[in-house]
């Protein structure tokens, strides 16, 4: 291998790890702004789908018990879908949930969506700790996560100031529309960016030929 072609190698192992942080962060910083963004515009929210300021905290609520739910199976579906199929499906869903939180009709509905939103959300924080922690060496993976708990810290400090000025200036249905762009862009994105290391592939063959199992409990 020539000098040129190992240095354009040595170019591109330090430029696809960043890339795929820049990839990963997008939907996680989106979905932990989820849990914030719409505090602030519960009482709009309720007076628009005519419940009550009590009723309508169940959007938060609803939202974060999804996300608690589904966290403790995140390793078993990404071990059985893997984790770059678990990864866009999450972000497809999510982004899909926010598009019908936005055209929700009643409180019940919207408490649906807002459900479906926090169980595909909440695959997210784990899928994009994995890529990260794959695509730093070892000495950077602290950087990597340095990286990814700034997007976890700002992102719910910046949700109700967002949240309120979206309401304030457009309507509260805005609060969950103006995830749909971003989702859709952060799919194209990772789906062109992402793949599963070698061990994870090896990881779903090896289980794709044992009895399938699930631990109900």
């Amino acid at each position: 291998m020539t000098e040129l072609a190992l240095s354009a190698v040595r170019r591109r192992a330090e430029v696809n790890p960043w890339l795929d942080a820049a990839v990963v962060i997008v939907p996680t910083f989106m979905e932990v702004l989820d849990t914030t963004i719409a505090v602030v515009a519960l009482r709009y929210i309720a007076g628009g789908l005519s419940a009550t300021v009590d009723d309508g905290e169940w959007v938060i609520t609803s939202y974060l018990a999804a996300n608690a739910i589904i966290l403790p199976i995140t390793g078993w579906l990404i071990a059985h879908l893997g984790r770059r199929n678990y990864f866009l499906l999450s972000i497809a869903v999510f982004t899909l949930g926010s598009g019908l939180c936005g055209i929700a009709t009643g409180l019940g509905q919207l408490i649906l969506f807002r459900v479906l939103q926090g169980l595909a959300g909440g695959g997210l924080q784990p899928s994009s700790q994995g890529v990260l922690l794959d695509a730093f060496p070892v000495e950077r993976q602290g950087m990597a996560m340095t990286l990814f708990g700034l997007a976890a810290l700002i992102a719910p400090v910046v949700g109700p100031t967002l949240g309120g000025w979206i309401t304030d200036s457009y309507s509260w249905r805005w609060v969950f529309w103006i995830n749909v762009p971003v989702g859709l862009l952060a799919l194209a994105a990772c789906a062109i960016t992402l793949r599963d290391p070698d061990y994870l592939t090896a990881e779903r063959m090896a289980l794709r030929k044992r009895p399938f199992s699930f631990d109900g409990v």
